[in-house]
This record gives C-alpha cells, structure tokens and sequence, in this order.
C-alpha cells in the first residue's frame, strides 16, 4: 500500500510541478527516488528515464533496463500520477502571474539545491 501511494504521491507531485513549473525528472522525481524510496543513483536514474521514455530517453532507459536500474512497477505507478498531476499543475499555473509562477520555481530550485548540496 505504502508503495502504491507513494508512486502515485510522487507522480501527482511532479506532474503539478511539471505542469506549474515546467520541471520534473530530474528535479523532482529523482530526488524523491532515492530519499523517499531508497533507490541507488542508478535506479532512481533508470526508474526515471522510464517514467519520461514515451517523450524521450528511449536508448538511455535500455541501457539500464538491461543492467537491471529500473523499477518498473514503480515507474508505471508514478507515470499515472505524472498525467494527472500534469492536468493540475497546468490549469493552476494559469491562475499564477508570471512574476510569481517565476518566483515560486526560483524558491523550489533553491530548496531543491540547499538540500542536494547538504545531503550525503
């Protein structure tokens, strides 16, 4: 249960983020991979390049597939929540200003990067 909600959670998250802040792989999900699911570097990297191979990373994603990185049932999971969270963070970006759509992603990078920077 805990992974069906977690895959999701981490799908619907960085489908809003994708959708309000045009980010997403690499920002959000592969970070979320290896604190919250405790994935090597590896496999957060493979697990995410099967979430975003239907728009690009095809040869990338075989590579790790066929080293054994990716989580496939993960992927699927979180690639549902990717959509819907996508419908959502689009239609809410639209109600932001650009000043402050451009303010919130320039806080969220930091965040993202303080954190990168400090972790082990």
């Amino acid at each position: 249960m805990k992974f069906l909600f977690g895959g999701l959670g981490t799908g619907i998250l960085a489908g809003i983020l994708a959708g309000l802040l045009g980010v997403g792989g690499g920002i959000v999900i592969l970070p979320m991979l290896v604190y919250f699911f405790h994935m090597d570097q590896h496999t957060a990297q493979g697990t995410s390049l099967a979430i975003l191979l239907p728009p690009s990373g095809l040869f990338a994603f075989l590579s790790y597939y066929r080293a054994g990185h990716v989580n496939m049932k993960l992927a699927a999971l979180i690639i549902v929540g990717v959509l819907l969270g996508g419908y959502l963070g689009g239609q809410w970006a639209q109600q932001l200003s650009g000043p402050i759509l451009r303010k919130t992603f320039a806080v969220f990078m930091v965040i993202a990067a303080v954190n990168m920077w400090f972790k082990k």
